[in-house]
């Protein structure tokens, strides 16, 4: 497939790993950009060493570009959006925020900034602050998500800005992808589907909750007071906290606090009544742990096959 993503970030395929928490790590990063796509490293909210070390690890692995997600709400965001220039990524993807105040020294060290937008009025505010491109994520994807889905966000992102934008939410198969290209971006971001990634590192609990999940397996957490919605598997700890976030006495900072230390009980310890699981509505399509490779190559092998197809429908 010829996209212009490949050409610029020399990849094979037009696909970047979402940049999850806990989880997407320099071993992954690695086993993706070795499997042709843009494998992401996450700083969430880890220190500058970390990152360093992380980026080491994918170093040691691979020859091929990847990046890393930043996470502009870290109390670390200065740091790590130092090493990151330092290292000389090829990429960073940035979210939780708005990345304009690192964006020069970014793009000083070759960076291609990507941020992670879930408005249109997002993707244009990125345009103008110089970004190579966007990614338009919909609320079916799992962790932080905005309002629109998939569907609705990216043919409207596509036609607000000149830039390249890649679709997010909801893919994990060739049949999302076939889609996303038809909506007009050029390449997909996956998350859930890198989950069950043979070098995914993430607990086994982890994994095993989602091949068990099914269409209705996730529950949207943190509307009440807005800003802070999350998408996760359901388990005791959702249905605890959309509990206490619809108490009477809920107020904004009580219900933050329901979340703290809950995304590494789930993705370290494993611990599945008191987790919070990220995943995304496609998590009932995800069923099998196959090596990064394969799961880029079988998806866009069926994307392929799909968009020959295509003609078939036109008179």
């Amino acid at each position: 497939m010829i996209s212009p993503i490949c050409e610029k970030l020399g990849i094979q395929y037009p696909i970047f790993q979402g940049g999850m928490a806990w989880i997407a790590d320099g071993k992954l990063a690695a086993a993706v950009s070795n499997g042709g796509g843009l494998g992401i490293i996450s700083a969430m909210n880890a220190d500058a060493n970390y990152l360093r070390e992380q980026i080491q690890i994918a170093r040691s692995l691979t020859d091929k570009p990847f990046g890393v997600n930043i996470m502009l709400m870290s109390p670390h965001v200065a740091e790590v959006a130092q090493i990151a220039a330092e290292e000389k990524v090829a990429v960073v993807t940035t979210g939780a925020g708005i990345p304009t105040k690192y964006m020069p020294m970014w793009k000083e060290a070759g960076i291609c900034v990507i941020p992670v937008v879930a408005s249109v009025a997002s993707a244009k505010m990125m345009e103008k602050a110089g970004a190579f491109a966007v990614i338009a994520e919909g609320s079916e994807s799992g962790g932080h998500i905005g309002e629109l889905t998939t569907m609705a966000l990216v043919p409207q992102v596509c036609d607000a800005v000149s830039i390249p934008v890649m679709a997010a939410g909801g893919i994990a198969d060739g049949r999302g992808v076939a889609a996303s290209f038809m909506l007009g971006a050029v390449g997909v971001q996956l998350g859930t589907r890198f989950l069950l990634a043979t070098e995914c590192g993430v607990h086994q609990n982890y994994k095993d909750m989602v091949k068990k999940a099914n269409d209705i397996g996730t529950v949207a957490t943190g509307r009440r007071f807005g800003g802070n919605t999350c998408r996760c598997l359901k388990n005791r700890f959702s249905r605890n906290f959309l509990k206490e976030e619809y108490a009477p006495d809920a107020t904004p900072e009580s219900v933050a606090d329901l979340g703290v230390g809950a995304l590494r009980k789930a993705a370290v310890e494993g611990d599945t009544q008191e987790g919070c699981f990220l995943a995304g509505q496609i998590s009932g399509l995800v069923n099998e742990e196959k090596p990064a490779a394969q799961i880029i190559e079988e998806i866009f092998a069926e994307a392929e096959e799909l968009l020959k197809g295509a003609p078939k429908w036109v008179k």
